[in-house]
């Protein structure tokens, strides 16, 4: 198939979510990639391109175009219809445009995604990134290091002769920088600049000072590149180390691109499997999460992540779709694989469930203690950074493990109870150490939905006190809880016991509420405790 042009791209995304204003080359100019404006880096020369006006109003946007012409594009994405036209024309680039509050984020993956899945593009992955970081070695003078956000190696330089310390070496045998507080601050440094830096050495036996630079996009930090300095750097260093930086921008870019049209497929196959409608055989294949080791279906659970309340509605779809970029990261750091989508608000991911207990109930209170390779310990793990990195506090909720994939749909369910009891001071749990809260919930909802059930006396007594003022329902609940004894519901209100035989005695004759049947007592805990909102409060 022949690469990428314009008409077929127009043909893919359709044309309710990009718009053709223009296009003075025609439609047969081969788009080769979707690149993200970045206001404070230059433009990169690339031929085919098509550049996101991220950060410019579209009336604005003529310059970005004769720029665009210039850097060898083939056209330019504005928000809005009042693009501008008459540049474009005259600068011989097209012009598309989005709706104007559509997210670049979700603009730069739809076209990405589309010129991704063309041959023309699958062959830009990250081995190219080995050829820049050679190609910045050698132009900057030092061995070169590409990193992602995570501080994982992606590529490094091979260029001989240029000295080397402990730290590239145990980062390279390892593909990942190793951790300390004086790393931490340097990268803490480095993502604050807006450019190149440079940086002492860490303490250390031959330890060398670094020069480095943050890769970003649109505003997104892609990664780093660090270069190690041993006094012999080029004189324009910090030119050319700046350069490959917006290279490493455009490769970085190209290879999310070319994983997210699988990503959207594991995405689209886990809602089909949390909805029940997914066939499992064929699940198992694409996920690889098939048979245990014993031939059965390998277990798995589901579980759910959501952002507290107080997150505003215009950043919450922004910040969700943040959430579920830790998720995927997090699971396949531990897993080597992830399954996670964003549904209603909620982020999804399948975990591999061999070697959890399962069943077994965690111990609760100061006794707890939470196995950081357990599910659990990955979903606090997980609440613990999106709270750092978001500034948003998440809460977690972990379906019961099943017996394979055909099962995922209850254990999505059973997540979905959990995020519902959840609350500030218990953002994690499992079902199982929930299992209460979530069984009177159901209760609550199945009393609710039947007229028969919800009947009763517990309405006259919540309805006197509302009239009336009096706390007749919460005394009978404590009375209930304390196993029909007075002076422990006494203790459990705060009030003399008196108090209490004196409600009691009044809802008994004002209400007609027959407290000597065992069966209208349990019926009356359980609507006062559901229907009636009073939980375990007293």
């Amino acid at each position: 198939m022949d690469a990428c042009t314009l008409g077929d791209l127009l043909d893919v995304v359709g044309d309710r979510s990009v718009r053709l204003q223009t296009a003075p080359a025609g439609l047969a100019v081969p788009v080769t990639e979707a690149l993200l404006y970045d206001a404070h880096a230059p433009l990169p020369r690339a031929p085919g391109a098509l550049l996101l006006a991220v950060g410019v109003r579209a009336s604005a946007a003529g310059p970005l175009a004769r720029a665009a012409a210039e850097a060898g594009m083939s056209g330019l994405v504005v928000r809005g219809p009042d693009g501008p036209l008459a540049e474009a024309e005259s600068a011989g680039v097209a012009l598309l445009s989005v709706d104007e509050d559509a997210a670049w984020h979700h603009v730069h993956l739809l076209l990405a995604s589309a010129i991704g899945a063309r041959p023309a593009a699958a062959g830009s992955g990250l081995g190219d990134l080995f050829a820049l970081a050679d190609a910045v070695a050698a132009a900057v003078g030092g061995a070169t290091a590409i990193e992602d956000p995570r501080q994982r190696i992606l590529a490094y330089s091979t260029v001989a002769g240029q000295p080397v310390d402990e730290d590239r070496r145990t980062g390279i045998l390892g593909l990942q920088v190793p951790g300390s507080p004086a790393n931490s601050e340097q990268y803490r440094v480095l993502f604050a600049a807006g450019g190149v830096v440079r940086l002492p050495a860490l303490e250390g036996s031959d330890n060398l000072p670094r020069l480095a630079v943050a890769v970003r996009a649109g505003g997104e930090t892609l990664g780093s590149l660090w270069v190690v300095d041993d006094g012999g750097l080029a004189p324009d260093a910090e030119e050319a180390l700046a350069q490959g930086a917006s290279t490493a921008a455009l490769l970085l870019l190209r290879a999310r691109a070319a994983q997210e049209p699988a990503r959207h497929q594991n995405g689209d196959l886990l809602r089909r499997l949390l909805d029940g409608t997914a066939d499992p055989a064929g699940a198992a294949h694409r996920l690889g999460m098939g048979l245990g080791p014993d031939g059965n279906p390998a277990p798995v659970r589901v579980a759910a992540f959501v952002l507290d309340s107080s997150v505003s509605a215009v950043d919450v779809e922004q910040t969700a779709l943040r959430l579920l970029d830790l998720v995927r990261l997090q699971c396949e750091a531990r897993y080597g694989q992830h399954a996670g989508v964003l549904v209603d608000g909620v982020v999804y991911a399948l975990l591999p469930a061999l070697g959890e207990r399962g069943g077994a109930r965690e111990p609760q209170g100061p006794r707890k203690r939470t196995n950081r390779h357990s599910h659990r310990g990955l979903a606090e793990d997980i609440v613990a950074r999106a709270g750092q990195a978001l500034r948003v506090p998440v809460r977690a909720g972990l379906g019961d493990v099943v017996g394979g994939l055909a099962e995922v749909r209850a254990s999505r369910d059973d997540a979905d109870l959990v995020l519902r009891v959840l609350g500030p001071e218990l953002p994690v749990a499992t079902v199982e150490e929930v299992r209460p809260r979530v069984t009177l919930l159901r209760l609550a909802e199945v009393l609710g939905e039947r007229r028969e059930l919800s009947a009763g006396g517990w309405r006259r007594v919540l309805a006197h006190d509302a009239e009336h003022g009096t706390e007749y329902a919460r005394t009978l609940v404590a009375w209930l809880d304390a196993g029909c004894d007075v002076a422990g519901a006494a203790r459990l209100l705060a009030v003399h016991a008196n108090t209490c035989r004196y409600r009691l005695r009044q809802a008994r004759q004002q209400l007609g509420i027959d407290l000597d049947d065992p069966d209208e007592r349990l019926v009356l805990w359980l609507q006062l405790r559901t229907l009636g909102g009073l939980g375990s409060r007293h």
